[in-house]
């Protein structure tokens, strides 16, 4: 490869101007709603030990883990998943906490994919929550009201959330006395939608019909709040019955909000992450068939790392939000609006001084000493592609010429700035 210095490895990208600048707005704008809702920050280590995320735990397979090795021999990997790290933050410093916590993070995760020319990013950056400490319904339902509250924010409106319940699926295997090989085998052919697949999963397996036929049907039952009226004439097994009333429950809640229009259900749905217990969701929207959100209950989680304890959360992938916003032309503003300041070196002075007050107020200024093998002309094509959106030009001690870089519009603005009785420049 040439100028090998200059790529990136595959999988990763670089993030710059105008788009880093709208992402991090982005990011901020959505990092206030969750402090809205009572989360607050958390930041993990970028890389952990590796049984933080082992098979044990149920998170990302070791195949797809960055590993490696620190002095003392012992095996670390980067971050894939920041529900596991924050499970052990909570079990190690709040072990006694019997009342819910609250956690909000935003960073970087990596997963060597295998999928890139699918366009999967390896290294991504993750907004999300944890709410540790409380298993009730109104818990389930207040993270779905903050994924649709996020979403708004951000400035969807046309978006679904996903329900669904691990809960469920668990009662008809537990019913059929069904392996944990087959089972997994059919959690990965019912998340595909893989009708054949189940069958063939279930062709030589030892359960009633009736069974047989649900399992069957899992893939189909998915849609309207009507899907749990449904599910329900299905079976008459306890544990399943109470994972949708429990849905049910969630429903008439964010009705009371009402919020029911954003969400569908899904009992077909099944995550890849093992530590899910109950409710899970994804919220899906036009231009990207990735998942938007991606959580759920994982009630058996923090035992792992010795506190026993509920806890519900969830992940927004935020690069596939910014990919959805730009295909359905949703406009993302940058942080602020960009500054030059380009003076000539005898007016370095009035530049400095019309520059103090506004940087003080959060403008953000680019202090420019005019280059005298350069022209006036030469600045302004800078500024355009450096994406700036005004360029003040200071050539005099009575007025600064003021180029607006979006509508090319040129004018004049007085300099009012010298204290008294300072020398005033002819």
């Amino acid at each position: 490869m040439e100028n090998q210095l200059l790529h990136t490895p595959e999988g990763v990208r670089d993030i710059y101007s105008q788009e880093c600048s709208r992402k991090l707005y982005l990011q901020d704008g959505l990092h206030k709603v969750f402090h809205q809702y009572g989360f607050r920050d958390i930041q993990t280590p970028t890389f952990e030990f590796f049984d933080v995320f082992s098979k044990e735990v149920g998170t990302i397979p070791s195949k797809d883990l960055y590993k490696f090795f620190d002095r003392e021999g012992s095996t670390l990997v980067l971050r894939p998943d920041y529900t596991p790290s924050i499970a052990r933050c909570a079990a190690k410093y709040y072990p006694d906490e019997q009342l819910p916590l609250r956690f909000c993070y935003c960073g970087n995760v990596f997963i060597n994919e295998t999928a890139v020319y699918q366009g999967r990013l390896k290294e991504t950056t993750q907004m999300g929550a944890e709410m540790i400490g409380d298993t009730s319904v109104q818990a389930d339902s207040e993270m779905i009201s903050l994924v649709i509250h996020l979403l708004r924010k951000a400035g969807l409106e046309n978006f679904q959330v996903e329900i669904g319940q691990v809960e469920f699926f668990k009662g008809l295997l537990e019913e059929g006395s069904i392996r944990e090989e087959i089972a997994v085998q059919l959690r990965e052919q019912i998340s595909q939608k893989n009708y054949f697949g189940v069958e063939e999963v279930l062709a030589h397996q030892n359960i009633s019909s009736g069974l047989k036929e649900l399992f069957m049907k899992l893939p189909e039952l998915f849609g309207s709040v009507e899907v749990i009226t449904k599910a329900r004439e299905l079976t008459n097994n306890p544990r399943s019955l109470a994972a949708l009333d429990r849905l049910m429950e969630i429903y008439e809640i964010l009705k009371m909000s009402g919020l029911e229009t954003y969400v569908s259900f899904d009992l077909g749905m099944l995550s890849k992450y093992m530590y899910y217990t109950g409710i899970i969701f994804k919220s899906y929207t036009m231009g990207t068939g990735e998942a938007l959100v991606k959580g759920g209950r994982y009630d058996n989680l923090l035992g792992l790392f010795g506190k026993n304890s509920p806890a519900i959360g969830f992940t927004l992938m935020a690069d596939t939000l910014i990919l959805a916003l730009s295909r359905q032309k949703i406009h993302i503003p940058s942080e602020t609006k960009n500054y030059i300041y380009l003076y000539k070196k005898e007016f370095i002075k009035e530049a400095l001084l019309s520059a103090a007050p506004k940087r003080e107020q959060g403008e953000r200024i680019a202090l420019i000493c005019m280059d005298e093998t350069k022209s006036l002309k030469d600045y302004l094509a800078y500024a355009g592609n450096q994406q700036i959106d005004v360029l003040y030009f200071f050539d005099s001690s009575k007025e600064v010429r003021c180029f607006d870089m979006k509508t090319e519009e040129e004018h004049t603005e007085k300099l009012s700035i010298l204290p008294e009785g300072s020398r005033e420049r002819n």
